[in-house]
């Protein structure tokens, strides 16, 4: 068949291969090709740090993928999967985790029918906050699965709100044994949140998921940071874990302000009536308007 031949973006496999591409089919059913695969995530553990975005707009997704973010994590939203397919498709050779929302999901049943959807859009896995039970259930389905762990914004009450975690013992032997409980429930990987650099490099030398440092320092197998956080989309304050390579918040303000004085331009002009000019307009022929006015007169 026709759609064995090539992958997304329609790649033949020689030059798959060539650009390092692995042909690959979703759990969605979908052909394609990507640079990695889940297997090819794991053999790299403990041998090179990869990185991580969050694009939140298919010109984000395509840019990182041209520059060479290893991988990316994407919101999804089952009632409106739209954006998350959009971004998939820009960026289409790019391992990607789908971000499901943690209260989509009430029982092990929908985690996995959550799981699927986000799967049959593209996705390469799934990143969810999820009790190790959900996850299980997930990963039995044959779904791949991203936790989380440390600072998890949305369970934050339990460890006193949103702040660092694992500073002492009994928090850092908290954090080890819930990671140590998804490796156990099948994930993959790990996203850490906001714990001591020194207590994520001793835990992931502890656990065959891939961990993936957000704010957790470099002692990860993945640093991750958002995309609006790399490229400045936002004005300070800025998350402390955070590095803004760009300014495009500054940039979006001066195209906002030549946009106001473009239109100010434009009120000016037409109430002093030098818009529009003779080149802006069509002049009728010669007659036309008299031939006009006389029809007018006769049809009146």
């Amino acid at each position: 068949m026709a759609s064995h031949a090539t992958g997304d973006g329609g790649i033949p496999p020689r030059d798959a291969a060539k650009r390092g591409l692995t042909r690959i089919m979703t759990l969605g059913g979908a052909y394609g090709t990507r640079n990695y695969t889940v297997k090819d995530l794991r053999d790299q553990k403990g041998k090179r740090v990869l990185v991580e975005t969050l694009p939140f707009s298919t010109d984000e997704a395509a840019a990182a993928e041209e520059a060479g973010i290893d991988t990316m994590k994407v919101r999804f939203d089952p009632k409106n999967p739209e954006p998350a397919a959009a971004i998939r498709a820009a960026a289409p050779n790019t391992f990607m985790a789908f971000s499901v929302p943690l209260l989509a999901a009430a029982t092990a049943d929908e985690a996995v029918r959550l799981g699927f959807d986000a799967m049959a859009v593209g996705a390469d896995a799934i990143m969810c906050q999820w009790s190790p039970r959900f996850i299980e259930a997930a990963a039995e389905a044959g779904i791949p699965v991203q936790g989380h762990a440390g600072l998890v914004p949305r369970r934050s009450t339990w460890t006193g709100g949103l702040r660092a975690v694992g500073k002492t013992l009994d928090e850092a032997m908290w954090v080890y044994k819930s990671i140590k409980e998804l490796e156990d429930a099948g994930a993959y990987a790990v996203e850490v949140e906001v714990i001591p650099e020194e207590l994520l490099a001793e835990i992931s030398k502890r656990t065959s998921l891939m961990t993936a440092s957000i704010g957790a320092g470099s002692g990860g197998d993945i640093q991750f940071l958002f995309a609006e956080d790399i490229l400045g989309n936002n004005p300070p304050p800025y998350p402390r874990h955070s590095k803004q390579y760009r300014d495009i918040y500054k940039m979006q303000q001066a195209i906002q302000a030549e946009r106001v004085a473009g239109f100010k331009e434009f009120v000016d002009d037409v109430q002093k009536g030098v818009f529009p000019e003779p080149k802006h307009v069509i002049k009728a022929k010669d007659g036309l308007i008299d031939d006009f006015l006389e029809a007018v007169d006769k049809d009146s």
